[in-house]
């Protein structure tokens, strides 16, 4: 198993892509903290896992609220004892032409996309450094790399994810720590349901591949930078796009 005993904490991990990442992980021998604003969601993707025999635990968090995050990492700590993997998976969508959006959908794609990567990051910070290792890995997107019509805010955040990256991929790497990023293409989640037909086929035509990629494609990615195997990747962008980004 390539995480065998493990402890990881997975964001937005009810659904999507984070809870295809959280089974994966629980596979693979980790114990998931599974932490999401959902609480419907999050018990019912923790009781699929344990259905399967695996070791997982749903923590309701806001990670725009440092206090909330807090607890969390507190709470993770004083059931499974160490934190040695970091997702942060977390993200939302307030899309508007730069004309019409509102100010509040700007801060709010902020502060979750962003700021949330920062709460959490610096939450668990204490115990990687403590431990003398650990992997952390952001979600950015293509968005963030080339831009979207219609996503100031959520463009904005993930190119953000991705300088925070390089940044603490150079602060914290001598004390043990792994930092690196996944930029997604066009993935098959709730976000890309809401899309028309005619718009997702466009989409498809971007990709030499030919179609979108599904939850799994990006949770493989984020199995490999938790792993071992990944020792000597630190400030990467792994890009699971399809070829988009060639």
């Amino acid at each position: 198993m390539r995480l065998k005993d493990k402890v990881a904490i997975i964001t937005g991990a009810a659904s999507g892509i984070g809870f295809a990442a959280a089974l994966s992980f629980a596979r693979q021998g980790a114990k998931v903290a599974v932490v999401d604003f959902n609480e419907e969601l999050g018990n019912v993707s923790v009781h699929n896992i344990k259905s399967e025999g695996y070791d997982a635990t749903f923590f309701q968090v806001n990670v725009a609220d440092r206090k909330s995050v807090d607890e969390m990492v507190k709470a993770v700590l004083g059931k499974y004892g160490r934190i040695d993997i970091l997702v942060n998976n977390a993200g939302i969508t307030k899309d508007g032409m730069l004309s019409k959006l509102a100010v509040e959908d700007f801060q709010k794609v902020i502060d979750v996309n962003l700021t949330g990567v920062f709460h959490c990051t610096q939450a668990v910070l204490p115990t990687m450094v403590e431990q003398g290792k650990g992997k952390i890995i952001n979600t950015s997107s293509v968005s963030g790399v080339y831009g979207n019509v219609g996503q100031t805010n959520y463009a904005a955040t993930k190119a953000g994810v991705v300088g925070m990256t390089k940044t603490w991929a150079k602060e914290l790497g001598r004390k043990g720590i792994n930092v690196n990023a996944v930029a997604p293409g066009f993935i098959e989640t709730g976000m890309t349901a809401k899309v028309p037909e005619k718009i997702l086929d466009q989409m498809k035509m971007m990709v030499p591949l030919g179609r979108l990629g599904v939850p799994e494609d990006i949770a493989n990615a984020y199995l490999f930078l938790a792993s071992e195997e990944s020792n000597y990747v630190n400030g990467t962008v792994l890009h699971v796009d399809g070829g988009i980004m060639m």
